[in-house]
């Protein structure tokens, strides 16, 4: 818990480094003359903060652990400090607060409550990490993502999965893959499996459109397992063949118990306050109110709602559960306390890239499905996906694109095979590098913690390109261009 008081004290500190904007404030531009004409120069920050992330753990392993919060607060104050000096105190103050309240405080109330109710279930029984197993397991974790989140079936997931291979000596292929799955593509059929369909939801897309990506999506999984079922089977072998002893399972059969379950009735909890947050502005009038901040910086009351159910049952959850419940999960708080200071970091430090795209996204000369695809996805592998699938969401809305099948939204019409590669690009390809969707990150951590050998940030950009874009590929040649 200390480790989680000090991530939180980096968003403290660059808070406190700008309370004096408001007092300095001048008159603010829009959104859209600030990123016309803000130079990619801002970006470099954010590139900064990646390479630490990808760089530091394997040259200065000891020294990042430590010191992972004074390297987000150097970068976060690299950008906003000129940021500030060219755009004005005032300008430059409400952008800052418009990622940490408007889009950091949801996310991480949302991630903390997830991993916190996830961690006190306990899955027990005789499971063994044979390949048949582990492709068994991805496949009911994978489905469970579009109704639990990939987040919620991440959390839940992976302790149990890390559990059958303990005894296996090469596993990392069952991690990176339940990254694909689990944390990323599995999340594309509901707008409870993944933020930016919410944020399609909450602009007039049904709640069940989604399901038109069922056909990608199946696509997708059956090749992905099929290529795991190959690179397991192969691991497998070479672990018998060099000794490794599999679990011997009871004559009696040690049948699976769920300890911790009445934890399900806080994760459908957290489920219902993500899904009001997007219902309630539409049908009750008070849920339109919001509280003012500074400029046009809002939080609403949904979503004041949804943070504190969210609270309230990761609260319930950790005081009605048995200690033994999460020492039987290894559970610590480390995994949410790295993501809580990392993603702040990435959070600020994306301003300047998120602030040009909305303004010259228009003028990017993308028209065609393929495009939107490939755009959204490349994009949302480094960027919040949500924002972006908004970008191109609202850019196709407005661009007066024709289609045989169209899609109504709160925007405007958006023929069907543009939203569904816009859908497509920014759920599945937050898979091809650990920043593109926070479980990536938090499944890292766990096994990290489980003494499993995660890629490094390239390492695993390795696994992505050789494994997920030929089938991303495939996605563009049957859905996106024929």
């Amino acid at each position: 818990m200390k480790k989680l008081q000090r991530a939180l004290s980096v968003f403290a500190m660059m808070l406190t480094a700008c309370l004096t904007l408001p007092s300095m404030a001048q008159a603010a531009e829009t959104t859209k003359s600030i990123g016309d004409n803000l130079s990619l120069l801002y970006c470099i920050p954010f590139a900064g903060i990646l390479l630490c992330i990808a760089i530091c753990p394997l040259v200065a392993g000891e020294w990042w652990e430590k010191r992972k919060p004074i390297v987000v607060a150097f970068w976060s104050l690299a950008f906003l400090i000129p940021f500030a000096i060219a755009v004005g105190m005032g300008t430059a103050w409400e952008e800052l607060l418009e990622a940490i309240i408007g889009d950091y405080l949801t996310f991480i109330v949302l991630l903390f409550g997830l991993f916190c109710v996830a961690g006190n279930i306990s899955l027990e029984g005789d499971l063994v990490g044979k390949p048949k197993l582990n492709v068994l397991l991805l496949m009911i974790s994978t489905l469970l993502s579009s109704w639990i989140g990939t987040t919620g079936a991440s959390m839940l997931m992976i302790r149990p999965m890390i559990r059958a291979n303990k005894w296996r000596r090469r596993k990392v292929q069952v991690m990176v893959f339940f990254i694909f799955l689990v944390s990323n593509i599995g999340g594309c059929l509901t707008p409870v499996g993944d933020p930016p369909l919410l944020m399609g939801f909450m602009n007039g897309v049904d709640f069940f459109w989604s399901l038109n990506l069922l056909p990608v999506m199946i696509l997708n999984v059956v090749l992905l397992l099929a290529l795991f079922y190959v690179i397991d089977s192969r691991a497998y072998k070479k672990d018998l063949a060099e000794g490794a002893k599999q679990p011997e399972v009871s004559g009696e059969h040690k049948k699976l118990r769920l300890n911790g379950a009445h934890n399900i009735i806080f994760l459908v909890m957290i489920i219902v306050a993500v899904i009001l947050s997007g219902v309630l502005p539409k049908t009750v009038p008070f849920f339109k109110g919001s509280i003012h901040f500074y400029g046009e910086v809002e939080l609403g009351f949904a979503s004041i709602l949804e943070m504190v159910m969210i609270l309230a049952a990761a609260f319930l959850s950790y005081k009605t559960t048995k200690k033994e419940v999460r020492e039987a999960n290894h559970f610590t708080w480390d995994a949410i306390q790295e993501v809580a200071t990392l993603f702040i970091g990435i959070f600020v430090t994306m301003i300047p890239a998120l602030l040009i795209l909305k303004a010259r996204g228009a003028s990017l000369g993308v028209n065609e499905p393929w495009q939107y695809f490939w755009m959204t996805g490349l994009l949302s592998s480094f960027l919040d996906n949500t924002p972006t699938y908004l970008v191109f969401f609202t850019t196709a809305a407005s661009s007066g694109l024709a289609g045989a099948s169209m899609i109504s939204t709160a925007i405007g019409q958006i023929p069907k095979i543009f939203l569904m590669a816009i859908s497509c690009g920014a759920v599945f390809m937050g898979a091809n590098t650990y920043i593109g969707n926070a479980p990536n990150f938090m499944v890292r951590s766990i096994a990290e913690e489980n003494d499993i050998k995660m890629p490094s940030f390239f390492g695993y950009m390795g696994w992505s390109i050789s494994c997920l874009i030929p089938v991303f590929i495939i996605d563009m040649l049957v859905f996106f261009i024929f």
